[in-house]
């Protein structure tokens, strides 16, 4: 397809002058076809500029911004901003919300209360220029072609097709006036796309795409075959970042925090504020210890409607229960496989996340492991535990995730690797 069709496609689609079933006729032919790179850059261009641009080029800084594809666990937005932010970063952050077994960047920051996420880009600016990096959603005026054609796709089946991935994904954020963009493809029993090989090709073609439009990307293939650090579910994920930024934390958690430093550093280097990926992790590190990140992001808490105590004393502010149950293992063993998108599952199901769009979700949900891959465990010993309200809707959960850990009689082979490739 030529620029010119692809174009007046979009077009139709944002203007409700093609019907919906032409629509899904294209979205089909994409899904069994594919695209060329040219088509995929075309797609992707035309949806960027379906809606508004935000302009922040008066702002004097290099702006920039981290895209993961989901996973469980997966918290490291609330990281990587604040360390990007307080290396001099500008970070006006567009995010999404959880459905199914993946958590929502969105979801996670309204547990903590006061916390505005739908902010006027009056406001997302202000917010940007007091602490540096802004989270916001997506409103009706950014790539609202994506919007349409995602309800579209989720209808037909069509989700998983590259080229609508690619162009989704980089139409919202070229949206927000990026000039770089470092994107986290997940791989395993917890990611979108489970192998590796797939993992791979989303990952080379949201970077050339990204680049064809002029946004310097990077892609890092990370490990998803069992949670990121030990929380799960949305209080108690804000609970274990602040830990994290506070240098108070268990060491099941320490991935988050590896990954965390890791994507900072290479939203540093292409924003051109370090030369090397090893000077600025040292620069993020230097940042973490001083607690310089931690008031970032005090500052962003505070600008954007929330509790700044919460940093502070956030098992006092955050809405946390001490209903909890055990998840205890079935037998000896080492732990060797985790299913870990039933353990999402189980936790949206239980309350801490959304199996249907509308599904209203209760912050106090959730899952803090105890164990990881290649732990020794012994009968009855304690895998983790599911904080939840409602005693009937704990126990599911419970055993959802207790069938979720797979105990074998050796350790495993192989312990996963946290980054398994860089993309550039």
């Amino acid at each position: 397809m030529s620029r010119e069709e692809i174009e007046f496609f979009i077009k139709g689609v944002t203007s409700d002058s093609i019907a919906d079933y032409q629509s899904t006729a294209l979205l089909m032919a994409i899904f069994l076809k594919g695209m060329t790179e040219a088509e995929q850059a075309f797609l992707t261009g035309a949806m960027l500029h379906s809606g508004e641009i935000l302009d922040f080029s008066d702002i004097p800084k290099p702006k920039a911004d981290k895209h993961s594809t989901g996973g469980v666990g997966d918290k490291t937005s609330l990281l990587i901003a604040p360390f990007a932010a307080a290396a001099g970063v500008c970070v006006p952050m567009i995010s999404g919300r959880g459905l199914g077994h993946t958590g929502g960047t969105l979801d996670k920051l309204e547990a903590i209360p006061g916390y505005r996420v739908n902010l006027s880009l009056k406001e997302f600016r202000a917010v940007l220029d007091t602490s540096g990096f802004a989270m916001n959603g997506q409103t009706a005026e950014i790539a609202p072609a994506d919007k349409k054609l995602y309800a579209l796709r989720d209808a037909t089946a069509t989700v998983e097709a590259i080229p609508l991935i690619v162009a989704s994904i980089i139409s919202k954020k070229g949206a927000a006036g990026l000039d770089a963009m470092v994107i986290d493809v997940k791989t395993g029993s917890g990611a979108f796309m489970r192998e590796q090989d797939r993992a791979r090709a989303l990952a080379g073609a949201l970077v050339s795409t990204g680049n064809s439009l002029g946004v310097r990307s990077e892609a890092l293939i990370t490990d998803m075959n069992q949670p990121l650090g030990r929380a799960v579910g949305n209080s108690v994920e804000v609970l274990e970042c602040i830990e994290l930024l506070r240098g108070e934390f268990q060491e099941g958690a320490r991935p988050v925090l590896d990954l965390s430093i890791e994507l900072a550093a290479r939203m540093i280097v292409l924003s051109g504020l370090e030369t090397s990926v090893e000077s600025a992790r040292a620069r993020v590190e230097e940042l973490h210890r001083t607690g310089a990140a931690l008031d970032c992001f005090r500052k962003n808490v505070e600008a954007q409607g929330g509790d700044p105590s919460v940093c502070d004393d956030p098992a006092r502010i955050l809405p946390l229960t001490e209903k909890a149950f055990k998840v205890e293992s079935p037998r000896s063993g080492f732990v060797v496989k985790v299913e870990t998108g039933e353990i999402g599952h189980a936790v949206a199901e239980a309350g801490g996340g959304r199996v249907r769009m509308e599904d209203r979700i209760d912050p106090r949900v959730g899952f803090v492991a105890d164990v990881r891959i290649g732990d020794e465990l012994r009968a009855g010993d304690q895998i983790g535990l599911v904080y939840c309200e409602a005693t009937d809707r704990g126990q599911r959960a419970v055993e959802r995730i207790r069938a979720a850990y797979e105990i074998g009689d050796a350790p495993p082979t192989e312990l996963p690797r946290l980054i398994k490739e860089v993309i550039d």
